[in-house]
């Protein structure tokens, strides 16, 4: 299973772009000790090197839905500013949350496709008229219909039926990506600030190797 989640900074200030950096290593370290493989599918640069406006993630396995949920929400890397020294404020939000990022494409096959002969009004003459020479073409799947009256002849207005329906799925493709864009883009101007679902912090240095044996060896200097 394949969930995708976007990680953005939204509007926030530079220190954000930083959590969005942290917070997408975090989640990778965390995603490993779940069993979720994560991939960084793309990335939007922030203003200081090494920084994010924002990174979409694709999380692979059967426990990937439930690991996203845990990190869907707001965010909250808590930590002084590294470029701005003076400021009291230690709470750097970042807005988390899947999304959709391709929509399937309508497979155009002509056997799905019902088409029949039948007669329109209107102008046209005796012939149109009487004789069921429009095309009425049906595809099954999406249940699109057009109807193509414009030739004289059956058979030229079935083919073209054929193609306006095509171009029709094709279009309908088109708008339903254009859709998934626009809700992506959207998602970037939901971050809420404050009430964070995981509110992560950097870790405490790790005392060394040397200074655990020397406080060891000084306990059995003690000792003796």
């Amino acid at each position: 299973m394949s969930v995708h989640l976007l990680l953005s900074a939204g509007r926030g200030p530079q220190e954000c772009e930083w959590a969005v950096a942290r917070l997408l290593g975090r989640l990778a370290a965390d995603a490993a000790r779940h069993g979720v493989d994560s991939h960084r599918v793309e990335s939007v640069a922030g203003d200081r090197p090494g920084t994010y406006r924002s990174v979409l993630l694709r999380l692979d396995g059967p426990d990937a839905a439930t690991f996203a949920a845990g990190w869907t929400g707001t965010l909250c890397w808590q930590a002084p500013s590294p470029y701005r020294p003076g400021t009291g404020r230690k709470n750097w939000y970042v807005t988390a949350r899947p999304c959709r990022v391709d929509t399937p494409s309508t497979a155009f096959v002509e056997a799905d496709v019902y088409v029949v002969a039948c007669r329109t009004g209107g102008p046209g003459g005796q012939h149109r008229n009487k004789a069921s020479t429009a095309a009425r073409a049906t595809h099954r799947p999406s249940g699109t219909v057009v109807v193509v009256d414009s030739e004289r002849q059956f058979s030229l207005n079935r083919a073209a039926a054929l193609r306006l329906l095509r171009q029709r799925l094709a279009e309908g493709d088109a708008r339903a990506g254009r859709a998934v864009t626009a809700a992506r883009r959207r998602l970037h101007d939901e971050l809420v600030r404050g009430d964070a679902v995981r509110v992560e912090r950097p870790r405490p240095p790790a005392a060394t190797g040397a200074g655990v044996r020397s406080r060891s060896a000084g306990r059995s200097a003690g000792r003796g």
